[in-house]
C-alpha cells in the first residue's frame, strides 16, 4: 500500500483526516512519483489527484522545515484555486514545520517577494504571478526539488504556457509532474522542453 511507505508524519496526517485506502489511483502515481521521475498524471476528476500531489511534496520534503530558498513549487490556474490548495495543505503541515506560502497576481509583486524572502519551504502560485517574481529576483529556484502544476489543462492558454516555459527554462535540475483529466497535445508538447524522459500514469 503506498501509504504505508510514506513518511510516518503523513501517515500521521492521512489518520487524521481519516484518509485509510489510497485511490487506485494513488496506488499507482504516489510509488512512480517518489521514484524521481517527471510523470504525466492523468486521471479523471475525485480519482485523488490533488491529495496525491500534496503527498507526494511532503515526503520529497520529508516534512520538515530546510533553508529559505523554496524546495517545492506548485502552479495552479488562479487564485481561487491557489488558496484552496494552500488550505489543503495546512492540513497536513498543521503539525510539521513545513512553511507554506501562496501567491497570486492580486497579491502586491513586494509584498510577495519580502514575504518569501523571510523563508519558505513550498511556494504555491499562478505561472503568471511565478514569473514575474523570477523576472523580478523575487524568488530562487536553486533549491527546487520538485515541481508540480494541478489541473493543468490551463496551459492550453498561451499567456500561461509561455510563463511556464520560461519559468522551467532557469531551473537546473528539479522533478516536475503534471496533473490533468486528459493527456491533451498542448500537455504532451512539454516533453520537448521540461518533461524530458516522462512516464506517463494513465487511469
Amino acid at each position: 500500500m503506498p501509504f504505508k511507505k510514506l513518511h510516518s508524519d503523513i501517515q500521521e496526517a492521512l489518520s487524521r483526516l481519516e484518509i485509510i485506502t489510497p485511490t487506485p489511483f494513488q496506488s499507482r502515481s504516489i510509488p512512480v512519483i517518489k521514484s524521481g521521475a517527471n510523470v504525466f498524471c492523468i486521471a479523471p476528476k475525485d480519482s485523488g489527484k490533488t491529495t496525491t500531489l500534496i503527498l507526494t511534496t511532503l515526503q520529497k520534503l520529508k516534512c520538515e522545515a530546510v533553508g529559505n530558498a523554496p524546495r517545492a513549487v506548485v502552479l495552479v490556474e488562479n487564485k481561487e484555486r491557489a488558496l484552496e490548495l494552500y488550505n489543503a495543505f495546512l492540513s497536513y503541515t498543521k503539525y510539521n514545520s513545513l512553511r507554506v506560502y501562496v501567491g497570486y497576481e492580486q497579491l502586491h509583486i513586494d509584498v510577495q517577494k519580502s514575504e518569501i524572502f523571510e523563508g519558505i519551504d513550498i511556494l504555491i502560485s499562478t505561472p503568471k504571478s511565478m514569473n514575474k517574481l523570477f523576472l523580478l529576483n523575487g524568488v530562487s529556484t536553486s533549491q527546487l526539488r520538485i515541481f508540480s502544476i494541478d489541473d493543468a489543462e490551463f496551459l492550453l492558454q498561451k499567456s500561461d504556457s509561455s510563463a511556464i516555459i520560461s519559468i522551467t527554462q532557469s531551473i537546473r535540475k528539479c522533478q516536475y509532474v503534471i496533473y490533468a483529466e486528459k493527456l491533451l497535445p498542448k500537455l504532451e508538447h512539454f516533453e520537448s522542453y521540461f518533461m524530458e524522459h516522462s512516464t506517463k500514469v494513465l487511469m
